[in-house]
């Protein structure tokens, strides 16, 4: 038995974000390609964030820091509250490294590249 995927869909890990963040398959659409980069963060997977930001915005990120906020914040969930063809609105929920509730609320831009998504910029709502 498979526990559910951390992004919140309801649907075991296995068939949701894994086969995206293992490079089985490539996330359809902007909504999967974000709740497979939160389901990332709960697993600590600086590869797959950095692999699935858009090339031309790489420069403005590292692996270490990616991988450093990702480990220091407990991933509590994911609500999807407004998705388009190149947008996601989301509040992620976690707990940071002094064990406070906290909550980030964005509204991020996705763009298509050589047929795959990437996650592009972002809006802190």
């Amino acid at each position: 038995m498979h526990s559910t995927c951390p992004c919140g869909s309801g649907i075991a890990l296995p068939h949701c974000c894994l086969p995206y963040i293992m490079g089985v398959q490539a996330p359809p659409a902007p909504q999967s390609l974000m709740r497979s980069r939160y389901t990332a963060y709960t697993q600590h997977n600086a590869d797959y964030i950095y692999a699935t930001t858009h090339p031309s915005e790489r420069r403005h990120h590292n692996k270490k820091d990616i991988l450093a906020w990702a480990k220091n914040c407990h991933w509590l969930k994911l609500d999807v509250l407004k998705a388009d063809e190149n947008t996601v609105e989301f509040k992620a929920y976690y707990l940071d490294n002094r064990l406070s509730t906290q909550v980030h609320h964005e509204r991020s831009f996705f763009e298509k590249a050589n047929g795959q998504w990437y996650y592009k910029t972002g809006i802190f709502l």
